[in-house]
C-alpha cells in the first residue's frame, strides 16, 4: 500500500468508528473475528473493505458478504494480484457510490414531481381549469415570486392540508 502512495495505519483491536477520510480497509478474516459486526460497515460513509481470506468455508464466505466486499485477497498474500484486487475494489466501490447518489437524486426529483402533481390537482379543483392551465398557473406564480415551482407547489399542498379538516 505504501508503494502505491497511500498512508497505512494498522488498527488493532477493532475500531468501532473509523477516522474520517479513511481509504480502503484491508481486513484479515480470522476465525475469531468472523462473527464480529462492525458498525461502520454498510453505511453511506463506509470505505471499501477488502478481506484477506486464509481459507474458504461457509462462515468465512458469509462474513465476507456481510462486509460488502468488492474484492478479496487470498492468503498467503503475494505481491502478484494485490494491486489488481485493490484497483478493482476501488473502481467498483466508486461506481457503486455514483449509482447510489444518482438514485438518491432521482428519488428526490420524483418526490418533487409528486408535490407538483398534487398541487396541480388542487389548483384544478379550486379553479375548475385543465391540468395544463393549472400547471401554467403554478409556473407563473413561481416566476412571479422568483422561486422554484416545487416551493410554490409545496406551499399550496401545505395550505390545502392545513385548511382541509
Amino acid at each position: 500500500m505504501r508503494r502505491t502512495g497511500r498512508d497505512v495505519e494498522v488498527c488493532w483491536p477493532r475500531l468501532d468508528n473509523l477516522p474520517s477520510g479513511t481509504g480502503p480497509v484491508i481486513k484479515a478474516m480470522r476465525p475469531e473475528t468472523l462473527s464480529i459486526d462492525f458498525p461502520w460497515v454498510g453505511t453511506s460513509t463506509s470505505p471499501p473493505v477488502i478481506p484477506v481470506v486464509t481459507y474458504e468455508n461457509p462462515s468465512t464466505i458469509e462474513a465476507v458478504l456481510r462486509l460488502n466486499a468488492f474484492a478479496a485477497i487470498p492468503s498467503p498474500m503475494r505481491s502478484f494480484g494485490l494491486l489488481t484486487a485493490i484497483a478493482a475494489a476501488l473502481t467498483r466501490f466508486k461506481a457503486c457510490r455514483m449509482r447510489e447518489r444518482y438514485i438518491e437524486r432521482l428519488e428526490q426529483k420524483q418526490a418533487k414531481l409528486r408535490v407538483i402533481q398534487r398541487a396541480t390537482q388542487i389548483v384544478m379543483k379550486a379553479r375548475g381549469v385543465s391540468e395544463e392551465d393549472a400547471y401554467q398557473l403554478l409556473r407563473s406564480q413561481a416566476m412571479l415570486k422568483r422561486e422554484q415551482i416545487e416551493t410554490v407547489a409545496g406551499e399550496i399542498v401545505k395550505a390545502h392540508e392545513t385548511l382541509s379538516f
